[in-house]
């Protein structure tokens, strides 16, 4: 805490002056220092990083102070009630005290490559909310921790980009900089400060209320960036990154609200490989430069991406998002795209059907088996239309750009037999009702249920039905059936997506419901 500074000079008023300080767990920055009528005594004027925290906008009484973002994000403190911090190695002394043997052995672990105990060994510096306030005594860092590669500053009272530079400066083998939850000025010649970041690879920058343009003007400090984390920030819409970044492999913009077609501006970094776009309140991605089923020039590089927890309703973002060439990875958890069925096993049928190089999808890696039994119902499932659209002929183009790789999918497995997929015409209906007998066999309370269903009914149906008999949720039933044609055999049903008539299931078989 600050001692009584009531007799504090002009200097070391002004010193205050847009500080970073700390009081009861909470950060903000120093906007006023000097008296505040009719109290008697210096007050500081902070605006805090969480406005709740506040009282007012930066007034008293009719007087303006100072102002705030927000209406309540300011408060008058006395000096005593804050903390200004501490300097880098105080920090470091603090968290790994000499004697701690344990402590200094877990953190030389982590390379294994240093000789003694001391400070000169340590490969990381986790100083998380240890209020670091700045580099301490010129040179001395280098001196006591020459082969830190991991830093971690979050939650610091550092106010300025050179006051990280000026630690950064003297840890030549720094290749890992976290930074989450500081508000930093930026430098006024970020070019001064390249060579403090020479050796960076990545970058944390979440909760740090930057904006693109900010970013993007500090940008030119890591000419060696590989992974930069922006989440949490004020970014809204991005712009074209021209000449900085290029060596950028993975970015994170994730929980910010992105302008939705700025988001192709971040095809221009050339080695980008993955792209974290999650809780953004994206709805839709185009790449017009590509035609349906050809692949876009943009994000060449791009392998992994992830876009949970958006608004994205339409099949078509997904044909769209197959044009990606080295598409690899993908994640959409938490968005809007439903199956007609609605069951979420068969969206992420779809999802593999028409996401060819896919390898993963939602961190789950797809099977041979799986990715051969998604497009085989695909086929099926779009059969109808696609013999409506042309068939073996040549498909419309409505068709083909709704179902962009359903012509591969026929060259790969061959084309739908049409009898299976043509729909039952109207007067023969009555000719498609099966009479079915569900039994359930491990719940011999339970009496046989007599049901007429149609052939063309797939398997996914007649468990909501069954659900509505029931009570026991689709998803955990398992079916069979037998036929009076051939006693003491059991035959599997395995597929949600194919018909009762697929089976070969007819009038008067039985089907055997069983549920965990």
């Amino acid at each position: 805490m600050i001692e009584n500074k009531a007799s504090m000079g002009v200097d070391q008023t002004e010193d205050l002056m847009s500080r970073r300080v700390s009081s009861d767990g909470e950060r903000a920055t120093v906007r006023y220092v000097g008296p505040v009528p009719p109290t008697e005594g210096l007050w500081l004027g902070v605006e805090w990083d969480n406005p709740e925290r506040g009282k007012h906008d930066g007034s008293h009484e009719g007087v303006q102070y100072f102002t705030c973002r927000h209406p309540k994000g300011g408060s008058f403190v006395r000096p005593a009630k804050v903390s200004l911090g501490v300097d880098y190695l105080t920090a470091v002394r603090q968290t790994y005290p000499i004697g701690t043997e344990e402590v200094m052995s877990k953190e030389i672990s982590v390379l294994g490559k240093i000789k003694d105990r001391g400070y000169e060994s340590l490969p990381s510096a986790l100083l998380g909310c240890c209020e670091v306030n700045g580099p301490g005594a010129d040179g001395e860092i280098r001196k006591t921790t020459p082969y830190v590669q991991w830093l971690d500053m979050s939650g610091s009272l550092l106010s300025r980009w050179e006051d990280v530079s000026a630690i950064t400066q003297q840890l030549d083998e720094l290749e890992r900089l976290h930074l989450i939850h500081n508000r930093l000025r930026l430098p006024s010649d970020v070019s001064a400060h390249c060579q403090a970041f020479c050796s960076l690879k990545v970058l944390v920058l979440n909760g740090c209320d930057l904006t693109w343009p900010q970013i993007l003007e500090c940008a030119p400090m890591w000419p060696q960036l590989e992974d930069l984390s922006v989440q949490e920030n004020n970014i809204t819409e991005l712009q074209r990154p021209e000449g900085v970044l290029s060596s950028l492999k993975s970015l994170d913009v994730s929980y910010n609200a992105l302008v939705q077609h700025s988001v192709l501006t971040l095809a221009a970094l050339p080695r980008l490989e993955q792209l974290n776009l999650s809780r953004t309140g994206l709805s839709d991605i185009r790449f017009d430069d590509a035609a349906p089923g050809s692949q876009t020039a943009m994000f060449s590089t791009l392998t992994k991406l992830n876009l949970d927890g958006n608004n994205i309703s339409e099949w078509c973002v997904v044909d769209e998002l197959g044009k990606l060439p080295s598409l690899a990875h993908f994640s959409c958890r938490g968005n809007q795209l439903v199956s007609s069925d609605g069951n979420p096993k068969t969206a992420n049928q779809l999802l593999i059907a028409k996401l060819g190089q896919l390898v993963f999808l939602n961190n789950c890696e797809i099977l041979r088996k799986e990715r051969r039994g998604a497009e085989l119902d695909y086929i099926k499932m779009f059969g109808v239309e696609w013999l409506k659209a042309g068939g073996r002929s040549q498909p419309s183009t409505q068709f083909i750009s709704q179902h962009p790789r359903y012509l591969r999918l026929i060259d790969k497995y061959g084309a739908p037999e049409e009898g299976e997929l043509k729909k039952p015409k109207p007067f023969a209906l009555k000719n498609q009702l099966l009479n079915i007998t569900f039994v359930f066999p491990d719940h011999a309370d339970r009496k046989p249920i007599e049901k007429k269903v149609l052939a063309s009914m797939v398997v996914q149906k007649v468990k909501g039905l069954l659900y509505r008999l029931l009570k026991v949720p689709a998803a955990d039933l398992k079916l069979t059936y037998t036929s009076p044609k051939m006693l003491g055999t059991e035959f599997e049903i395995d597929s949600d997506l194919k018909t009762l008539q697929f089976y070969s299931i007819e009038d008067g078989d039985q089907v055997l419901v069983r549920w965990s």
